[in-house]
């Protein structure tokens, strides 16, 4: 017989956890009913006995995607729209929910809404499938009787950075294929090509012009060394990501990105927008100043950024102007300041930061659209100097021993 993993209600209210043997989901949850408790949730158990096999699998699977969260937010609306009630639209849309982890934090959050309590509470729970942002915004809805305004708002806010990161990619797809065969190519040039070379020029004898020589000792130290070379590439790789992951790497990593060639300017103005949007909808839902701060210092995506809007808290709880705390971070550029000085002044930062927020992701949208274009310059240069390097290294020699033959 198969086992399934339940929770349900005592009689008292307790929350009951557990795991029995049934011919099926209504045989389980009669089994539950005639012991006096009320069944909430019955799932069939992937490891028997144990159930081993689903805690790993929760831990172990891939958290969502912001499609997936896109999708639940709007379905959370449209239920609510309906007039489902919340512990309903939970149950229907975990058994709905394509992930794993994210289906999982779905059941979780039913269970803890059927014990009392609040959405927001039990989302919050649950750090690495909804955000701080996301929290808050349902927070602000359940206060203001605004909740499915909320998981409206947020669908669109998702959807939004969803398309600007699949629009990056697919900027940065072809320049990051000719890079690596770039890559490829100077790799078997130097280990194949070029040594076979070098065997020719050494028997003829001859003097080798300079961008000769140049090659063939980069050829030798590649052929010499590549083992030492390729195991140094992935050490430094698995260093550089062990060292992002601490809290010092990500503020250093956060903060230089912001100053990279081309992709900085790009990727500081959508850090701007993200700012400017989720600023603007957290005081248009009534979320305290001092508290949406905090909230938009998480959602930016980049520590750097965030610590001065951290700043900018600070200042405030010290009694200076939003206005002046923004320009003493040296991070916003003048229509951010200019905005916020105009919005305190006659009260209406949210909407004008929902301006900024369209202008910036306007800005940002042309230039990832024209990101290849920027870019494919930069690698037509690159390829014509090292064809032009290998032109005259290789060539130059035979036409040397090409005279001297026809001399003779």
């Amino acid at each position: 017989m198969p086992n399934f993993r339940y929770r349900a209600r005592a009689s008292r209210g307790d929350l009951v956890e557990g795991q029995l043997e049934a011919a099926s989901i209504d045989a389980a949850a009669t089994q539950l009913i005639n012991t006096g408790v009320t069944p909430i949730d019955i799932v069939a158990s992937a490891a028997a006995g144990t159930g081993v096999g689903l805690d790993l699998g929760r831990y172990t699977a891939a958290p969502p995607e912001l499609t997936d969260l896109v999708l639940f937010a709007r379905q959370i609306y449209t239920m609510l729209r309906a007039g489902i009630p919340i512990n309903q639209a939970m149950i229907g849309i975990a058994r709905s929910t394509r992930n794993a982890v994210l289906a999982a934090a779905i059941r979780d959050v039913q269970v803890d809404i059927e014990s009392g309590r609040e959405l927001s509470t039990a989302l919050a729970r649950h750090p690495r499938v909804f955000s701080t942002l996301f929290v808050s915004m349902v927070r602000v809805g359940e206060n203001t009787g605004r909740l499915d305004e909320a998981f409206l708002q947020m669908a669109a806010y998702l959807e939004l950075e969803r398309d600007t990161r699949q629009r990056v990619k697919s900027a940065l797809r072809y320049p990051v294929f000719v890079v690596i065969a770039m890559a490829v190519a100077i790799g078997v040039i130097n280990v194949m090509v070029i040594p076979a070379f070098a065997q020719v020029f050494e028997r003829a004898h001859v003097a080798l012009p300079l961008p000769t020589r140049v090659i063939l000792a980069t050829s030798g130290f590649f052929v010499q060394w590549w083992p030492v070379m390729i195991i140094t590439v992935v050490a430094a790789v698995v260093a550089a990501r062990y060292y992002a992951a601490t809290d010092d790497g990500r503020y250093n990593w956060d903060k230089w990105k912001l100053s990279l060639p081309i992709a900085g300017d790009i990727i500081y103005r959508a850090t701007l927008g993200r700012f400017a949007r989720a600023f603007s909808m957290a005081l248009s839902a009534g979320v305290p100043l001092i508290q949406a701060l905090t909230v938009v210092s998480r959602a930016v995506d980049n520590e750097y950024v965030g610590a001065r809007i951290l700043n900018m808290r600070n200042g405030i709880e010290r009694g200076e102007t939003l206005t002046r705390t923004a320009a003493a971070t040296g991070m916003f550029t003048p229509i951010v300041l200019q905005m916020l000085s105009v919005g305190e002044e006659t009260g209406a930062i949210d909407s004008l930061m929902t301006e900024v927020a369209s202008f910036y992701e306007r800005e940002v949208d042309y230039d990832v659209k024209n990101l290849s274009q920027t870019i494919e310059p930069i690698l037509i240069v690159c390829i014509g100097g090292l064809v032009l390097v290998l032109a005259l290294g290789v060539f130059l020699p035979m036409w040397d021993l090409a005279s001297v033959k026809l001399g003779r």
